[in-house]
């Protein structure tokens, strides 16, 4: 009884708390998978997924809270974009559109990053500059192929254009990886310091087009794209500042830099789950 009368006493709540657990099972469906069938060009839990978040985020707007439950309201607001900011793992068709033009809407903090490690190099010891610059050296193309080949995709979707991308962006994981490995071996604190901060902002970046790109990828082509990862997230991730990450993301964004670790945190996960 005393659920029934949650329920009734708590509908709100009680609707948020269904809508998540849909949102939930469905990426994990999705993962596994299970797709129950197609609706369109993209799947059934694919379109049950994505009207639960909808239903979510207006269910937390709806303007007939009073101020009794004002707090209850934004505690639910919070929850509805937490759920609808992070990188879910399911998405197919249009969605796919979707994800390239996120890709190219980081092209001017990608840009913005690469350039920071350009400039990195005067901030170095002279023994330790040469040893930054050819961990770094080639960020510039990969950043620039990368860009090139989601605008290609976001002109026009193709299978091949997306295998690109996914080939592109799993190389130029491993480049970051394997700089920071690199640079962490410098024994000056300061140009240690100088040197990971700047392949940090990279990092978080190729971190976040990752994530994107698993989310229109399937399953086969994800494990495809963690079989070429050697140097996994694991490895890495001591070197890694997950407060300037949170920052980076929540600027771009315009979100709380709390929400903003929580997207970092989903998306490393996401990652190392399928093999990164």
């Amino acid at each position: 009884m005393n659920l029934i009368s949650n329920i009734w006493n708590h509908p709100k709540t009680s609707a948020a708390g269904l809508l998540i657990a849909v949102v939930t099972i469905a990426g994990v469906l999705s993962q596994q998978g299970i797709s129950l069938g197609t609706a369109g060009k993209g799947t059934v839990v694919t379109l049950v997924g994505a009207m639960a978040a909808a239903f979510l985020g207006l269910l937390a707007r709806d303007p007939g809270q009073q101020s009794p439950s004002t707090g209850a309201t934004a505690k639910l607001g919070v929850w509805a974009l937490i759920v609808l900011l992070m990188p879910l793992p399911f998405a197919s068709g249009c969605q796919g559109v979707s994800v390239a033009q996120d890709i190219v809407n980081w092209t001017p903090v990608l840009q913005s990053a690469v350039a920071t490690v350009d400039t990195t190099v005067a901030l170095l010891a002279p023994s330790d500059a040469p040893i930054f610059a050819a961990a770094t050296a080639g960020f510039n193309t990969a950043s620039n192929l990368l860009v090139t080949q989601a605008k290609a995709y976001l002109a026009n979707p193709s299978a091949s254009l997306l295998a690109q991308m996914q080939a592109q962006i799993t190389n130029f994981e491993q480049q970051v990886n394997t700089a920071l490995l690199a640079v962490a071996k410098i024994t000056n604190p300061s140009s240690q310091k100088h040197a990971l901060a700047a392949i940090q902002g990279v990092a978080t970046i190729v971190l976040a087009i990752l994530s994107l790109v698993q989310s229109i990828s399937s399953k086969t082509a994800v494990a495809q794209m963690a079989s070429q990862s050697t140097i996994k997230l694991a490895s890495v991730r001591p070197y890694l500042d997950e407060g300037k990450a949170a920052e980076l993301v929540a600027g771009h964004f315009g979100v709380p830099v709390e929400l903003a670790r929580t997207q970092v945190a989903q998306a490393e996960q996401t990652a190392a789950q399928a093999g990164f």
